[in-house]
């Protein structure tokens, strides 16, 4: 069933014939500047919001809701209408508030670090259950304002490629969101890379990196068995002679793996090369991969070795990692191919 929030504003205005011309900027208005729910759309008679309502209703029903870092980080467990979960997290900054959104039920990228590699892929989500995953959290962070979105919850957004450029083409388009604003991350899907860099749309690319060598970057992130690094490299040249916009790389710090001295001195030279900015994230513990995160000590030396090198380098602060809801803890219990959710008593 459609999501109200795929429709254009001419679709709406098909939508509403026989109703007052006025009623479309209304409805327009309530949906993506107010950002509320339908019934919520005060200004528009009830009937015509019980129409709607019942035309289209919500795709996402919550199945669990957790709070941590004394509510300043909430995650919640959606089920989608084909039975399947996804997890959404949203985080409140001094300076923002974000939410970080899947793009798939599960992820087939197979990730060893990453607890929704391991659980497997359930299926692509359609562009209402991204959008209302953003509208939802909208209206959660109320009073305060949602500022940026993130396509880096269960999934590879590139892997669903249609789907998270019609997303970030409406929330820039309906919402007003601008490239420092939205953020799609991927673990190196190169054509689709070069693809989304000729779509002309504003937004900020987050390559998962995590290696800067062939033979250790085949394990961490499998796809790269596909598309290694040097295929990587001129596909994030693509991006940045097309778009004119830097890049990002992530690096999950991995206790052994890729926190040494010679991880550094492989990641300067390719990390410079495209003038990308390097976000390190201390590995976040999940069930099926029992390697150590670094250090809090290593994790200031690894960074202060690549800001040496000539990097832009700097630490993201974890959240939510006491409700697994901290980057790559997403789907440790929840996907479900593994384990059915029950509805939370109200």
């Amino acid at each position: 069933m459609a999501s109200i929030y795929e429709y254009s504003r001419e679709e709406l205005a098909s939508l509403l014939a026989g109703e007052p011309r006025y009623r479309l900027d209304q409805l327009w208005q309530g949906l993506w500047v107010d950002g509320v729910a339908l019934e919520a759309i005060t200004t528009i008679p009830k009937s015509l919001r019980t129409r709607l309502r019942n035309q289209f209703p919500p795709s996402l029903e919550v199945a669990n809701d957790v709070a941590s870092d004394h509510g300043s980080t909430r995650k919640w467990v959606f089920r989608l209408e084909n039975g399947s979960t996804i997890e959404t997290v949203l985080m409140h900054y001094d300076d923002r508030v974000t939410v970080c959104v899947s793009s798939q039920a599960g992820c087939a990228m197979g990730c060893t670090f990453c607890a929704t590699g391991q659980a497997g892929f359930s299926g692509q989500l359609n562009v209402g259950e991204v959008l209302e995953q953003v509208m939802f959290a909208t209206r959660e962070a109320a009073p305060a304002r949602l500022s940026n979105v993130v396509f880096m919850g269960m999934g590879e957004p590139l892997a669903n490629y249609h789907v998270t450029v019609g997303a970030v083409r409406r929330l820039h388009e309906y919402r007003g969101l601008s490239a420092r604003h939205l953020t799609v991350s991927t673990v190196g899907v190169a054509p689709a890379i070069e693809r989304l860099a000729k779509e002309g749309l504003p937004l900020t690319l987050a390559v998962s990196l995590h290696a800067a060598n062939n033979e250790t970057r085949d394990e961490l992130v499998p796809l790269n068995r596909r598309y290694p690094l040097e295929r990587l490299h001129a596909a994030c040249s693509t991006w940045l002679e097309t778009t004119g916009r830097r890049l990002s790389f992530e690096w999950a710090l991995i206790d052994g793996v890729n926190d040494t001295d010679q991880a550094m001195d492989e990641l300067a030279p390719y990390a410079n090369s495209l003038d990308a900015h390097v976000n390190l994230i201390p590995l976040n513990p999940t069930p099926g991969y029992l390697v150590r995160g670094s250090s809090a000590r290593r994790v200031a030396e690894f960074r202060d070795g690549l800001q040496r090198r000539g990097v832009n380098a700097t630490v993201r602060n974890t959240r939510g990692r006491s409700i697994a809801a901290a980057c790559g803890q997403l789907a440790t219990v929840t996907n479900a191919k593994r384990r059915s959710i029950p509805v939370r008593s109200s």
